[in-house]
């Protein structure tokens, strides 16, 4: 396994950090809209990614986490054509370009409503962290700009959009890793039923299309927000996934709580015993990046880098000490 990061790197200085804390691979993108990449631009970002001792390993396809609004490519999910059509094409053409450029991996995302939280609560030493309390959440959200979107027609955009990428994806052997819906809410919130918000989803998704090629972006801390017991029942998940390869990378993260009542947090203090959840992944033969996500809010000058540099340093301890 190999220690990476998805973290926006700000210049070439952020690069050489990244070199200097041990991090090998990244998933980072070459700046503007990844439909106007060209092969030249990513042959160009894979090199300077390159020349400072690291492996770029995966990008951003232009499906993102962000709420449908702000999406590059928001026709896939509203399932408007010609309009999802075009946006298809463009991604079907990224992927060739990717393949070209040598990139082996894309991670992307079929997300209408966002990252859903409610107000951030204290953690270790006062930092502050993420969470998701349903008993807090506007559970009378009205629909945004996607309007109703319940379990069947989200499938059927989903089919579809796989239908025409995952062919293309296996010609060119670019692996696409699809981000699970974070956290799980009930149905029909905002007015989606999200239905990458369960384990019995991702697996029948990861099954529709069936291609080697055709994964899971798998966030631990995502799948965990899914359960009702993370600590005990991770394990399986994690080796039921792993065991079909259909893992392509993993966000290394930890929560403290369950199904809709949770506190993100750093990776050593949460519910989940990591050092058991890094040996499944071993288990399986799992050999791509674990990489940080969803860091605890710090203090000082650089908030988020330090936390970062702790999970890396984390990650990076427990992959030595569990080597065989």
């Amino acid at each position: 396994m190999l220690l990476g990061t998805q973290v926006q790197m700000r210049d070439d200085a952020d690069y050489r950090m990244c070199a200097q804390l041990g991090v090998t691979h990244l998933c980072a993108d070459p700046p503007g809209n990844p439909h106007h990449w060209s092969a030249e631009i990513l042959a160009r970002h894979r090199a300077h990614v390159e020349s400072f001792g690291l492996s770029l390993d995966m990008v951003q396809l232009p499906l993102s986490s962000r709420p449908i609004e702000k999406q590059d490519s928001p026709h896939i999910l509203l399932g408007q054509s010609p309009e999802r059509d075009r946006e298809i094409d463009s991604i079907c053409a990224l992927i060739e370009r990717l393949a070209a450029a040598g990139i082996p991996a894309a991670k992307y995302n079929l997300n209408i409503i966002g990252i859903p939280r409610t107000p951030a609560e204290p953690g270790r030493g006062g930092s502050r962290n993420a969470a998701f309390r349903w008993e807090l959440a506007d559970q009378a959200a009205l629909p945004g700009r996607a309007g109703v979107v319940g379990e069947a027609e989200n499938w059927e955009r989903i089919e579809y959009f796989l239908a025409r990428v995952v062919p293309v994806a296996t010609a060119c052997r670019v692996r696409l890793a699809c981000h699970p819906h974070d956290p799980y809410t009930p149905p029909g919130y905002r007015g989606v039923t999200r239905v990458l918000g369960t384990v019995e989803g991702l697996q029948r998704f990861v099954q529709m299309h069936e291609s080697p090629f055709h994964g899971l972006n798998f966030c631990q801390g995502t799948v965990c927000e899914m359960l009702d017991d993370p600590a005990r029942d991770i394990f399986d998940v994690i080796r039921w996934f792993g065991a079909r390869g259909k893992i392509f990378n993993v966000h290394f993260r930890n929560i403290r709580g369950r199904r809709l009542s949770f506190m993100e947090t750093f990776p050593d203090e949460g519910d989940v015993d990591m050092v058991r959840a890094l040996r499944a992944y071993q288990e399986t033969g799992y050999p791509y990046m674990l990489m940080p996500d969803h860091v605890p809010h710090t203090d000082g000058r650089d908030p988020q880098g330090s936390a970062f540099a702790f999970c890396y340093g984390y990650i990076r301890g427990l992959l030595d000490a569990t080597r065989d």
